[in-house]
C-alpha cells in the first residue's frame, strides 16, 4: 500500500501552491489599489490552502494512521 497515494498527494500539494500564489496576487492587487485591510478572497484562499495541505498530510506514506477526523 506504500506509495499508493503519492501521485494524489503530489497533486494536492501543487494545488496548495497554486492557492498560495493566487492569495499573494490578491494581496498585491489590494496593496496596489491602496487597500489597508486583507482582501476577503485572500482569507478564503488561505483557508482552502490549509485544508488541501491537511488532506495531503493525511495521505502521507509516513503517517501510518488510518484515523480520519
Amino acid at each position: 500500500m506504500a506509495g499508493e497515494f503519492t501521485d494524489l498527494r503530489s497533486r494536492l500539494e501543487a494545488i496548495a501552491e497554486e492557492l498560495a500564489d493566487l492569495a499573494i496576487v490578491r494581496l498585491r492587487e489590494s496593496i496596489d489599489a491602496g487597500g489597508t485591510e486583507l482582501p476577503v478572497d485572500e482569507r478564503r484562499l488561505n483557508r482552502a490552502r490549509r485544508a488541501v495541505l491537511k488532506a495531503a498530510a493525511l495521505l502521507d506514506d509516513q503517517s501510518g494512521s488510518d484515523d480520519v477526523d
